[in-house]
This record gives structure tokens, sequence and C-alpha cells, in this order.
């Protein structure tokens, strides 16, 4: 068998119907498994599922607000029912704000929170006993170059991302025993629609040399593409790495440690 095979894994995937998650989905379908996508925005992720299928692969999308624990729990036990467990878990849906503490709102406070922090914990509360009642599995968390350095007027995002990190080191420890891996990525910058539509509503006619500046933050001089965050994510939910978890893996192009 070819290398990094998921071969009659189901694989749960939140905010697939875009970016990151949308390249996770269509990769991890690629390599065997059925994915399971859980997206708010229905046309969203529905898009994502139907071009998976016209290439020969499996997807179903199912509509889902991860910070509400009861569409969560609704989806996981249809999941379950519907295909007899969950192998892989990835905790990919997120929102930024931009902002330091001075003007970051409660209300923008608040919504970081409740997507990137309370949901990610509803997903994990829910998936972990499908597991172990599955006999193991793996979870990865979509982290942040935010959850490891002091990122400019990033307060709210960087809270939450610093979050996350920690709650895979928790799940990490805490489900060793029951077979459960749990890693995240951190990546930096990576180009994705949020950052065109960021650029057009805050620096209309200075698109280019705005995204120029933010491309040169990396030490090599580009942002990350969504398809290089898959090809990770692949590998850490993949068999070949089965002797790591509690792990949280920079995509960072330089950012931590070149200057």
């Amino acid at each position: 068998m070819s290398p990094f095979r998921l071969d009659n894994k189901v694989a749960v995937i939140t905010g697939a119907g875009s970016g990151i998650g949308q390249s996770i989905a269509k990769l991890f379908a690629s390599q065997g498994a059925h994915v399971e996508i859980l997206e708010v925005e229905a046309e969203k992720g529905e898009e994502t599922a139907a071009s998976i299928r016209q290439e020969g692969h499996s997807a179903t999308s199912r509509i889902c607000d991860i910070t509400r624990g009861d569409q969560v729990e609704t989806c996981f036990q249809d999941i379950q029912k519907d295909r007899g467990g969950i192998d892989i878990l990835v905790n990919n849906a997120g929102v930024a704000a931009v902002g330091d503490v001075l003007n970051t709102s409660e209300e923008d406070l608040d919504r970081i929170y409740n997507v990137n922090v309370k949901g990610m914990y509803h997903c994990l509360q829910t998936c972990i006993p499908i597991m172990i009642n599955r006999g193991g599995g793996v979870i990865l968390n979509l982290a942040s170059i935010a959850s490891l350095v002091g990122v400019k007027d990033r307060f709210a995002y960087s809270m939450s991302k610093g979050a996350v990190l920690t709650m895979t080191y928790s799940v990490a420890t805490d489900f060793i025993d029951q077979k459960i891996r749990c890693n995240c990525i951190c990546p930096s910058r990576i180009h994705t629609p949020f950052v065109d539509g960021y650029l057009a509503k805050h620096y209309p006619g200075q698109e280019k040399e705005m995204f120029k500046k933010l491309s040169k933050w990396q030490p090599v001089g580009r942002m990350g593409k969504t398809e290089e965050v898959a090809a990770l994510a692949l590998f850490l939910c993949s068999d070949e790495a089965s002797f790591i978890t509690g792990a949280a893996y920079p995509l960072d192009g330089g950012v931590l440690h070149v200057t």
C-alpha cells in the first residue's frame, strides 16, 4: 500500500467550505477517506462535497453551527449512525478579528471565543467518546503561529489560538491510553479567500501592495498555500504518524527560527 492512505477512514472536517478546510477535505478524500463536512454555510459545504464526488470520491456535507452544542451533538450522532464511527476529526473552522486589547470590543472577543474555543470544545467533547468506542482515533486542531509568538493587532485571535494549542496538549495527555492521538498545526499567513477579502475591505486600491507586505513577513518571502497545510494534515492524520501526539507543528515559512 502506498503511504498516507486513509482507506476506510471516516474523517470529519469542520469549516471545509473554503480555504484550508476545503483543501484538507479534497486531499483526504483522494486518499481514500469518506469525508464528512460540517459547515455553517450550507451552500459552500455542499459545493465542496459535490466537487469531491465529481472526482469519484466520497463526501457528505452537513449544516452545523459549532457554537451550538446541540447541533454538534446531532451531527456527530448522525455520522456515527450512518458511518459506524469516526476515525479522524479535523477542527478547522475558525474566525479572525483585527485589533489590540484597547480596540477589541467585547462583542468581537465573544465572537472569536464562541467559534474558535467553545466551538472546538463542543466538537472534542462530542467526538472523543465516539472515538473511544471505535478503539481510538486521530484529532488535528488548526492552531496558528499566533499560538507561539506575538502577532501585531491580533489580540482576540491570538487568545483563541493559544487556547487551541493548550487544548491540544490536554487532549493528547488525557486520552493517550484510549489510543487517541491529538496534534495541531500552527500556520503563519496562508493565502485564502479570507486574506483577499480582508485586503479588499481594509486596503481598497492597495491590495497588491499590502499583499506583498504581508507575504514578506514570512522569511521565505511568500504566504503559504492551502495545499501545503493539507499535505501536513494528511501526514499527521495518517498511520505513518502513529508515533506523534501532543505536538504543535509550525508551518510558517521560517517565522519562528529564520531571521
